[in-house]
Formats: C-alpha cells, structure tokens, sequence
C-alpha cells in the first residue's frame, strides 16, 4: 500500500469545470500524485494555497479576474518552494516568458497527453523546466533568430534540451556527453547569461534571442 504521506500534492487552478475534473483524473490514477484541491479562480487559490500546501500547482493562464502569470508572481512571493506549471492553450513567446519571469517552471498546452502531465510534475519537483514538444520547438526557433555568437553549438544543443525539461543524465545519453560535461555545459550557459537556474536561463534566452 502506497504511504499517503510521500504522494506528490498537486493543485489545479481552472476555470472550466471539466478540464478541472479530467486533470483531477489524470493526478489521481498516477501512484505517487494526489489531487484533493481545484479552484475555479486565482483569488480563491491563493486564498486557501497557506493550508493546502500543494507541491505543484497546475496553472492557467486565463482566469476570470487575476490572470494566472499575476496568480504565479503572487504565490512565489509568499511560497518560493512550490512549482508552478502553466497549462494553457496559449502558444506565444511572450506569454511563455512573462510566465518563467514570474517563477513557472514550466509551460504546457492543454492538449498534452495525460502521461506527459504527470512526467512534467515529477520533473518540476526535480528541478526541470518541463515545456510540451510544441513550445520548446516555438521556444528554440525563437531563440535561434538572433545573436548566433554569444552561446557555443554544444551550449545551444543543451540550452534546448534543458527547454524540453530533461534531466542532467538524459541530456548526456542524447548528446553523448558524461553528466559532468552536461554541468560545465550549464555553469557556462547560467555564467553568459547571468542566471542561476534553468527556468531563468530560459526565460533570459527567450527574451534577448540569444540563440
């Protein structure tokens, strides 16, 4: 029997009322995921985020009143240690920017298949930066539009890599590099663009176009 206490917490934030009962599903038949609280709206959510403690909160973006990057900016200022992913139909570099410069950690479109929701969860808890294959695609040919010069071929390939959430080991098998070649990779990566965190050197690449 699974020991209740070791389950990942997991929040939604949704105002449709059957996207917020099928996610509820989705959590909810994963062994070690558990979804006992959905809101209709930001206020309410942040409202009661102090007792339900949640690990990840399922995010959208568009809400009623306070819109869910204003929702993300609020909660990481009150609660650091909770990840946030944002599920939303909304596929634009602005908003997939706004959303990491707020603290998200990842960007997901509400289409993704229920085992990649539950792959993103437990990669944000491991400190990933998880982006459905849509958006990393958007992400990475965004960022390849301008300044080619300031990241290395190799710095580039792990940048997007890291855009599509991997983890430190996975980027090595797919680029067939140790663990420890995948660090220096990104110490350089978070040194050039002054960052300290995945989610950061995303958003930053985003932003400036670096690659």
């Amino acid at each position: 029997m699974i020991n209740l206490d070791t389950r990942i917490k997991v929040a939604i934030v949704e105002d449709d009322p059957e996207i917020r009962m099928n996610l509820s599903l989705i959590i909810n038949a994963a062994n070690d995921l558990i979804c006992e609280h959905n809101f209709e709206s930001a206020e309410l959510f942040l409202k009661e985020v102090g007792d339900v403690a949640p690990d990840v909160v399922l995010m959208d973006i568009q809400l009623p009143k306070m819109n869910g990057i204003e929702a993300v900016r609020e909660l990481k200022s009150r609660y650091r240690h909770i990840e946030v992913l944002m599920l939303t139909v909304h596929q634009n570099d602005k908003l997939v920017f706004d959303s990491l410069c707020a603290g998200a950690s990842g960007y997901l479109v509400k289409n993704t298949p229920p085992a990649k929701i539950v792959d993103a969860i437990q990669e944000a808890l491991r400190g990933g930066a998880p982006m459905s294959s849509q958006v990393a695609r958007m992400v990475v040919r965004s960022f390849r539009q301008n300044q080619d010069n300031l990241l290395t071929q190799r710095e580039r390939d792990v940048l997007e890599q890291l855009c599509e959430g991997k983890s430190y080991r996975s980027i090595g098998d797919t680029l067939f590099i140790s663990q420890d070649t995948v660090r220096s990779h990104i110490k350089s990566i978070y040194k050039k663009l002054e960052v300290n965190s995945k989610s950061e050197a995303v958003a930053k690449a985003l932003r400036t176009r670096i690659i």
